[in-house]
This record gives C-alpha cells, structure tokens and sequence, in this order.
C-alpha cells in the first residue's frame, strides 16, 4: 500500500504538492510539517490518502486530479445516461 501527500489549493483547482511514501509514518510526518507550513491559509487543504497504485488514487479522488469541468461533465453523465447529443457544459 501507498501513501500520497497531497497539498491541495482550492481556489486554484490545482495540487501543490503530490509526494509518494511507503511508509505511512513518514507521510504521515510530511503531512504534519505542511499543515504547520500552510497553517491559517483556509485554502489549503493537507491530506494522506491510501492507495495500491497512483492509478486507483487518481480514480477515486479525481477532484484533485482532474479539472472540474472535466468532474462536473462526469457527473452530468452518471446522471443522465449516454447522450448523443452536445456537450451539457459550455465550451470555454
């Protein structure tokens, strides 16, 4: 099992930090140090997520990952089945 430390900025939609670990302990370290460093900036968001692979992290956190255009397409999707027709999202 793999550990990622992601170091989100939420007004930004981007990662600022995506570092691998093996050992949960030293992720764990790692988080605490950018929590201290990105402390009082509500912005921010510091966690350790879990996963076998960079692969599976990316499918089942995609919001740090993927565009939200691209999430909120996806969910449009899930919702309303196939569609043939235009893109539900405008163009940008």
């Amino acid at each position: 099992m793999n550990h990622y430390l992601i170091v989100f900025d939420r007004t930004a939609g981007r990662v600022l930090r995506d570092d691998a670990y093996t050992d949960r302990h030293e992720a764990l370290r790692e988080r605490f140090k950018a929590e201290r460093a990105y402390q009082g900036d509500d912005d921010i968001e510091v966690v350790v997520l879990a996963a076998d692979s960079r692969d599976a992290l990316t499918k089942t956190h995609a919001r740090y990952f993927k565009p939200l255009k691209s999430l909120l397409q996806g969910a449009l999707n899930r919702t309303q089945g196939p569609s043939s027709g235009p893109s539900a999202l405008p163009a940008q």
